[in-house]
């Protein structure tokens, strides 16, 4: 992921290459101050110095949503995938409506190489309340995706399951193998 990671949401203000979110005044003294440090690392970058300042966020207020968002996005900047993938699943299970927790989802799983997945987030994504500016995202990181798509290399999709032929053919060819590898020890 790059630097550029960006999502819209109706409750920030953005001025170009920067993200500024203003936590709700109902979060704890601690929570706020903490989270404005962590989205004050990663607007310089440092998102190692992110993950950290905006797990304290999380410890001191488990169920704001936004801090899960930016502590998905500062471990995806980190390479941290597994815990990237976890604050972002549970940011959609606390706001299921959510914009940029689909769209943040979506976007990681289309750099991670999973389109199903990352169509699946951004169909979800479009089903949230969007204003212009969001649905114009949506809509170039769709575009994107489908061009790399056309232009890239044709890769499978491992979602169908064995058919019944295959799997007594493969059990069959399993079973004759270890009949063998006994008749042999012996």
């Amino acid at each position: 992921m790059g630097a550029n990671l960006s999502w819209p949401n109706n409750d920030r203000t953005e001025s170009p290459g920067t993200l500024q979110f203003v936590a709700p005044r109902a979060l704890s003294p601690k929570a706020q101050q903490s989270f404005q440090q962590g989205m004050a690392h990663l607007q310089s970058g440092e998102a190692a110095l992110a993950v950290a300042a905006l797990s304290e966020t999380i410890e001191h207020a488990p169920g704001f949503t936004a801090g899960h968002v930016f502590l998905g996005i500062a471990h995806a900047l980190t390479s941290n995938i597994y815990p990237a993938l976890d604050h972002l699943e549970i940011a959609m299970k606390l706001e299921p409506d959510n914009f940029a927790a689909h769209y943040t989802l979506a976007q990681l799983n289309f750099k991670l190489r999973i389109p199903q997945r990352g169509y699946e987030e951004a169909e979800r994504a479009m089903h949230c309340n969007m204003n212009l500016e969001q649905r114009k995202l949506l809509n170039q990181l769709l575009r994107e995706e489908r061009a790399r798509e056309r232009n890239g290399i044709a890769r499978p999709w491992f979602n169908k399951p064995f058919s019944r032929p295959m799997l007594f053919l493969a059990g069959s060819g399993m079973v004759a193998a270890t009949i063998a590898a006994l008749m042999h020890m012996h």
